[in-house]
């Protein structure tokens, strides 16, 4: 989703708790991997693989200059033509520990093999973050959540548009202070996707 777009759609959701929550889970995001120069892992569930938000923070990554904002996609299930970014599977997560970041995705409760390994990776010392559906359980692993339940005005896809833009907003600072090309782009369409000031 590009930077008009996003701009529109946190124009449509203002007044909401939504586009500040995800900017805040972003900078979590962020503080988890920029500092240790990388190490994140997304993982989803057995029904539900997080293509869509892998491929905006590889996007993100680039377009900000952060490049510990790509993602290595864990998958449930992994062919062996698979190609190499694409053949990573659960064990990776169990090889997880201190200085990396697990992003888990589940939009329903994950069934227990994952749960076990999320844990195992955050007791050796990962960060966790789940961006879920409102089960305890994963939440309880999470040392920062963000939950969509199923009354919400968003469904879990649009806060993951959020989440991904927030997380490349203002990356690398542009020499002498200036912004960057993106900085520039998202603000001009954040003037124009503006309501037009009150006349008294």
């Amino acid at each position: 989703m590009d930077a008009v777009r996003v701009a529109l759609l946190r124009e449509v959701l203002a007044g909401t708790e939504w586009p500040a929550a995800a900017r805040r889970f972003a900078r979590t995001l962020r503080s988890s991997v920029v500092p240790r120069g990388g190490g994140l892992l997304l993982v989803g569930t057995e029904v539900y693989e997080p293509w869509h938000l892998a491929a905006h923070l590889v996007d993100e990554s680039t377009w900000s200059g952060l490049p510990q904002l790509r993602p290595t996609l864990v998958r449930h299930r992994v062919a062996p033509d698979d190609p190499v970014h694409l053949a990573v599977g659960l064990g990776r997560i169990e090889a997880a520990g201190r200085g990396e970041t697990l992003l888990v995705v589940a939009p329903e409760r994950p069934d227990g093999g994952l749960l076990e390994r999320v844990h195992d990776a955050r007791r050796a010392g990962a960060t966790v973050l789940t961006l879920d559906g409102g089960d305890a359980e994963v939440r309880g692993l999470a040392h920062e959540a963000l939950t969509v339940t199923a009354g919400a005005e968003v469904d879990l896809d649009i806060v993951q548009h959020l989440v991904s833009a927030a997380a490349g907003e203002n990356g690398t600072p542009a020499p002498r202070g200036r912004r960057t090309f993106r900085d520039r782009l998202a603000r001009l369409a954040d003037q124009l996707t503006a309501p037009p000031p009150a006349r008294w």
